[in-house]
């Protein structure tokens, strides 16, 4: 497995070298420290290591920092896209997987989302360049038979996972006796997708030429966001103090997967509820900043 990251300062980097570590241990392991906006540097990946498969997941993350920074997003979102379409195709990749969003749904009405929503009303610029890759991605599928299979994420979570994302700030507030902020007093719902289930259907895809698809890869069941933070109470054993503010314009009141497309294409069958991956999530936490003596203040 070739991975190529550019390691960038959207959270503290340290974070993700610790992540990586321990796979720099495996002799099928490659590390490249690049860019996907260097179209040299990816071409000269998928010549050195003869790449076969891709799951494009690099992006700039972040719904609401993508308010105020459009051109970064494009660039990496939308450019960078196209410089590893362009190192497929050249090198006769044989599928590419590309990792999308649920967000590119917006606010629409039509719930459960399903992949034949127009999905053209993106609330940030972060889903409306996930949604420009998309459809970039299908023109490379058009002209030169690339297979591609576009997965839209829903809310991904688990040990490991982001700090900047809901799971770890909720826990990290509880342990710490720091307020959390609920949008709209909690009535927020959001499918959360468990990390391990998500993998699951990466993997699946990366195994199946389907030519051109669209795939929601998603738990298919929204919890309200006030019941998201009292699972977290009880699991850690304390209460805190919520904040309610509105919501901003870049978050739509749900998220809600219709997985039956994944159902059939990738026989995917997500395992883990989100009580039960919140349990896993808190033993990670427990496990890596208390038991360990770790220092979440950094993240």
């Amino acid at each position: 497995m070739v991975v190529l990251d550019n390691f960038n300062d959207y959270y503290d980097p340290a974070i993700k070298r610790a992540n990586v570590a321990p796979l720099l241990e495996d002799a099928n392991f490659a590390l490249i420290e690049g860019d996907i906006r260097d179209p040299e540097t990816v071409n000269q990946a998928f010549a050195a290591y003869s790449v076969t498969r891709v799951a494009h997941l690099a992006a700039m993350a972040g719904v609401r920092f993508s308010m105020e920074q459009a051109p970064l997003y494009v660039a990496v979102n939308v450019n960078g896209a196209v410089n590893l379409l362009e190192a497929a195709r050249r090198h006769d990749v044989a599928i590419f997987v590309n990792a999308s969003t649920s967000s590119v749904y917006g606010a629409t009405q039509r719930i459960p989302f399903r992949e034949d929503d127009p999905a053209d009303r993106p609330l940030a610029a972060y889903p409306a360049t996930k949604r420009a890759a998309e459809v970039l991605a299908h023109s490379y599928h058009h002209l030169f038979d690339l297979n591609v299979t576009t997965l839209r994420f829903f809310n991904v979570y688990g040990p490991g996972g982001r700090p900047d994302m809901m799971p770890f700030k909720v826990i990290d507030a509880i342990v710490k006796g720091r307020p959390i902020t609920l949008f709209n007093g909690g009535d927020m719902r959001r499918d959360w997708t468990y990390i391990d289930d998500t993998v699951r259907g990466i993997v699946a895809a990366l195994e199946r030429p389907l030519g051109y698809e669209v795939i929601n890869l998603g738990c298919g069941a929204p919890m309200p966001m006030t019941t998201f933070v009292e699972v977290c109470q009880a699991l850690i054993g304390k209460e805190v103090v919520l904040v309610d503010k509105p919501a901003p314009p870049s978050d739509p009141p749900i998220t809600y997967c219709d997985n039956s497309k994944a159902r059939a294409l990738l026989d995917f069958d997500p395992q883990v509820d989100t009580r039960q991956g919140l349990a896993h999530t808190w033993a990670w936490y427990r496990r890596t900043f208390l038991d360990a003596g770790g220092d979440s203040g950094r993240l």
